[in-house]
């Protein structure tokens, strides 16, 4: 292996799961160059079969690696082979001018006696202790999903990396919010350029000033006290917007399925579920805010009394808590069941009424079992839902690439709802930063039907809330 110039470049050796993750990941590393240890070659060849998002992605580097050793010749792969992407990635430049390197010989590394065994996380250490001892002029750096590898690999002074780029930020924190807090002199501020009018019952703003940059269409805003005002950002100009005052669920007078908002993120989301120009809904929380709640409420209300859509299906990833159950028997709505607990926790409560008795709740259950249906994610390929209220629960632990599988699926009159708590996630090598509930959120903020509600305040019980706290 001859490098060029390697004072201006770093070599990267990436670990299987890297690439299992993210199949790209090959294209990822700008200028410098990307190293294979042959045993990362086996577990992708022993990882391609099956019909997992996993063997897909193996599937896909095989394809990659195919298409950039085309026409090479064996004498020149020793040399290092240009990661140009010859338009297989559309988001990546063709040509950084990094190179992807082989293993094409033994490297003589001997691992500390602390170390023992062959197994594969043991090679690609051996790997770069080589490498390291090959070209003491060059920073090799180890890339890794595996936690307990990038320990290991620092134990033995090998300097290591998670693989960042997939990470939508930096910090969780960071996530848009979808709602913002205005200063008390707010409309002292922005009285001389105001401008208000009604239309169909609400109430508009056209407000002037910088303050308006910083705001996103369909954000909320809001300014607190007895004589609050709530609204909407409806337009957002070069240095105006337009405001719309929020609809006040918390009352009986306005109620979704019999259902009242009980703080103002709830009031906000089931503004947004109930907007038709609204086609895309995230609602982020942690247990007991009410996020599947607002979401089946707005729903049914929206499926059975306004006929805005033909039915409500309501899906989500089928990660385990703890151990798997196994095998489970019946259709695809059977099978799906026993991961619905919330659905029915919750049609329990908004089908709890004392009008006709038990025959009454009865025939209710059979009227909505018939406009609900539950849908496993493993057969979305290719689906195409029209006039649909989807409900993607549990969104926390898809990946960007399955997010996109899945939205993607909504036809004419469609509204997609995304709900979870980037806290629990569930699944292997996703972390907060990198889930595609995260990466929905901040890829759809600046698109004008679509809206965002981070819910902070649990309504399910005092026991609920005082245990999120404390334990």
């Amino acid at each position: 292996m001859k490098l060029v110039d390697p004072a201006a470049k770093r070599l990267f050796i990436l670990d299987t799961n890297v690439l299992m993750h993210d199949p790209t990941a090959l294209f990822r590393f700008k200028e410098h160059d990307v190293y294979l240890p042959m045993v990362v070659l086996e577990e992708l060849d022993a990882g391609k079969k099956g019909v997992s998002e996993v063997a897909r992605n193996v599937r896909q580097v095989s394809r990659f690696l195919d298409e950039l050793m085309r026409d090479v010749a064996a004498s020149d792969i020793e040399q290092g082979i240009p990661l140009d992407t010859r338009g297989l990635v559309e988001d990546i430049e063709a040509d950084h001018g990094g190179r992807l390197f082989f293993q094409t010989h033994t490297l003589n590394a001997a691992l500390p006696d602390v170390l023992p065994g062959n197994r594969p996380d043991n090679s690609i250490l051996a790997t770069a202790l080589a490498l390291q001892t090959e070209h003491p002029d060059l920073t090799v750096t180890l890339v890794s999903k595996d936690i307990n590898l990038r320990i290991k690999a620092a134990v033995l002074g090998i300097h290591a990396e998670d693989y960042f780029n997939d990470q939508v930020l930096e910090d969780v924190n960071l996530l848009y919010p979808g709602i913002s807090e205005l200063p008390e002199d707010f409309w002292q501020a922005h009285s001389d350029t105001l401008e208000s009018w009604q239309k169909d019952g609400r109430n508009y703003y056209r407000v002037h000033g910088p303050l308006v940059q910083s705001w996103n269409v369909n954000e909320c805003v809001y300014i607190p006290g007895e004589q609050g005002f709530e609204a909407l950002v409806r337009e957002v100009g070069e240095d105006s917007a337009v405001l719309e005052t929020a609809i006040d669920y918390r009352g009986s007078r306005h109620t979704v399925w019999g259902i009242s908002a009980r703080n103002r993120e709830q009031n906000f989301a089931l503004n947004l579920l109930m907007d038709p120009d609204v086609d895309f809904v995230s609602l982020v929380g942690t247990a007991g805010t009410g996020k599947t709640l607002l979401a089946l409420a707005a729903g049914l209300t929206q499926t059975l009394e306004e006929n805005r859509y033909r039915e409500i299906i309501m899906t989500r990833v089928t990660v385990p808590v703890g151990e798997d159950i196994g095998f489970l028997p019946g259709t695809e709505e059977e099978k799906m069941t026993p991961w619905m607990g919330a659905l029915m926790d919750n049609l329990e409560v908004l089908t709890r009424s004392e009008v006709g008795g038990d025959w009454g709740r009865a025939a209710t259950n059979d009227l909505l079992s018939n406009r609900i249906k539950i849908r496993s994610m493993n057969f979305m390929r290719g689906r195409t839902f029209l006039n649909k209220y989807l409900i993607l629960d549990e969104a926390q632990n898809l990946t960007p690439k399955q997010m996109k599988t899945l939205v993607t699926r909504a036809g004419p009159g469609t509204k997609v709802i995304c709900l979870g708590n980037v806290a629990q996630i569930d699944t292997p090598y996703v972390t907060e930063t990198s889930s595609g509930l995260t990466y929905v959120v901040d890829r759809f903020k600046d698109w004008a039907h679509s809206g965002h509600i981070i819910l902070t305040r649990g309504e399910r019980s005092r026991l609920a809330d005082y245990a999120s706290d404390v334990l």
